[in-house]
Parts: C-alpha cells; sequence; structure tokens
C-alpha cells in the first residue's frame, strides 16, 4: 500500500467566518446553520475556531458539524464534531470579552463544511472564525 512519507503542509491560508444568533436545536446538523469553513479543491486542514461574543449575550452552547459538502437538510450529511460552552458576557469599554478557541487540528476532504449552531439565541451575536489551509 502506498502511503504518504513526507509531511504535508498547506499551500494557501483559508479563514473564514461568520456571525450566529439564533438558536437552532437540532443535534443532527439540519435546520439552519451558519458555514464558517469550506475546504479548498484538494482538501484543506482546519487549525482552530475562534469563538467571540459581539456583546452582551446570555450562556449558550456553539455546536461543530462537519458536512460532506451536500445539503445539511439530510442528517446523514453531518456529523456533530463537538460542542463547547460558551459563557454570558456584558459588554464592557473597559474590559476584553472572553474568546473561546477550539483546536481542531482536522484534515477535511475538498468541498467538506464546517457548520455552526447555538442552542439558546444570543442577543448581540458570535463572531466565529475558522483558521486553516487549503492543501
Amino acid at each position: 500500500m502506498a502511503a504518504n512519507t513526507s509531511p504535508i503542509y498547506s499551500i494557501a491560508a483559508n479563514v473564514a467566518w461568520g456571525t450566529v444568533a439564533t438558536a437552532n436545536t437540532a443535534k443532527d446538523g439540519t435546520g439552519t446553520v451558519v458555514t464558517v469553513f469550506t475546504a479548498g479543491a484538494e482538501g484543506s486542514r482546519i487549525e482552530r475556531i475562534r469563538v467571540r461574543a459581539a456583546g452582551t449575550n446570555v450562556a449558550t452552547v456553539l455546536r461543530v458539524f462537519i458536512n460532506n459538502g451536500s445539503t445539511n437538510a439530510t442528517p446523514g450529511n453531518n456529523s456533530l464534531l463537538t460542542e463547547s460552552t460558551i459563557a454570558a458576557t456584558t459588554l464592557s469599554e473597559v474590559a476584553a470579552l472572553a474568546e473561546t478557541d477550539i483546536l481542531m487540528n482536522l484534515s477535511v476532504p475538498a468541498g467538506y463544511k464546517i457548520n455552526i449552531t447555538i442552542g439558546t439565541t444570543v442577543a448581540a451575536g458570535l463572531a466565529v472564525t475558522a483558521v486553516g489551509g487549503n492543501y
């Protein structure tokens, strides 16, 4: 069986983002999702997802799904990768709001997507940035 014997590095950065504010309680990746990353034509590596509150919000949970590039309306096209508790925040002009980093270190095939949802509607929204690279 042939195998890669050398490390593979990304050739171009792939950084994407989205804002989520409305709850989606489906645990199968269906319903309204926000796509924060789409793999390039040769596949990609996603290193991390950074979540920052855009202002005053109640606590919620962020769910991260991988989608096979097809419609997310079909549950079989999605897989729940991880969840992260996002603490309540209060907007301040003198102190930074908390941020959450979700380490991914995940290689994904061409066209696959990273979709996110939240469990509770939040007032100001969450800015979600995915950082990775294309092969």
